[in-house]
């Protein structure tokens, strides 16, 4: 098969698999895929997962795929509070939560981090357009708060708290406190609330 016939059937999935491939194309060689990631002309985002170079320059590309090669997740913890201008620092990981186990990627767009969670506290997340026809799973901001009191349970004092360096002005402006109380009963977790409590009484939401 030329690459050109493939590159036109499948550039506008922008993330897809093998076993897609596969289901178009009974006869499909299979060498094919791993003969074009090393010409350069596909990128390998995990094992049976691929897209093409040029999404390399579309941005936020690698929160959309983040979605995609292990699901069911939604961006959270870090990279969620960085997407909505909570935290000052750059992100090196792209941090996602997820019901599967705990996993790690990483492939030309990143490092790829996952953290499991309960299917009860799947929740609290936007579907936020991406590429016109498709969309990205994104905490919220009271969601993305939780999770990461949830997930990274050390954060135990105000002074530990406030070396997340959250935004204060911005915590005012667009976290709601009645939604993260509403969320944080979800979690049915003791600890967690404890921990709610010391951040609300530190940043004085």
């Amino acid at each position: 098969m030329l690459y050109q016939e493939f590159y036109k059937t499948w550039f506008k999935q922008a993330c897809f698999t093998s076993n897609q491939v596969y289901a178009w194309r009974s006869r499909f060689d299979k060498n094919n895929l791993g003969r074009w990631v090393k010409k350069g002309l596909l990128i390998r985002l995990r094992n049976g997962y691929y897209t093409f170079p040029e999404y390399l320059e579309e941005s936020n590309f690698e929160l959309y795929s983040a979605n995609r090669i292990y699901k069911p997740s939604y961006i959270s913890l870090h990279t969620a509070l960085a997407f909505h201008g909570l935290i000052p620092e750059s992100i090196v990981q792209i941090t996602s939560v997820t019901t599967l186990k705990t996993a790690n990627f990483q492939n030309q767009f990143g490092a790829f981090t996952y953290k499991t969670i309960k299917p009860r506290c799947f929740f609290g997340y936007d579907h936020l357009s991406f590429l016109k026809e498709r969309s990205l799973l994104m905490a919220k901001p009271e969601k993305a708060l939780l999770d990461l009191l949830y997930l990274y349970p050390f954060y135990q004092t105000g002074d530990e708290l406030k070396a997340l360096r959250l935004d204060e002005d911005l915590l005012q402006e667009i976290v709601k406190v009645d939604s993260i109380l509403s969320y944080m009963v979800k979690f049915r977790n003791k600890a967690l609330e404890k921990r709610v409590k010391l951040l609300l009484n530190v940043y004085n939401l």
